[in-house]
């Protein structure tokens, strides 16, 4: 995997990670936490996307998906938070 946070918008590239799941700790659910440490109630469910590539039998999937938690306590209910996490997903058969 291959991460690429984004602030709201999409505009400024904040950090990059890239990861290798270990698939006997694999999960059914398939979430990256949002980096905006005062969020709430936000993340990134790729839990569809990873679905639809192994149905699919992909090798190889990319995309782009917005956190829509809230900015921080005080907004909620009035502000999301609205960072972007863009993805590359690599997968082995």
């Amino acid at each position: 995997m291959d991460l690429s946070y984004y602030t709201a918008g999409g505009a400024a590239c904040s950090s990059q990670v890239k990861y290798t799941v270990n698939i006997k700790h694999a999960k059914s659910i398939f979430r990256v936490a949002c980096q905006n440490h005062e969020c709430v109630r936000g993340d990134f469910d790729l839990s569809e996307a990873l679905f639809q590539a192994v149905l699919a039998r992909q090798t190889s999937v990319s995309g782009e998906i917005c956190c829509h938690g809230w900015r921080n306590r005080a907004t909620i209910n009035t502000v999301q938070c609205n960072n972007v996490l863009r993805y590359k997903l690599t997968l082995e058969y």
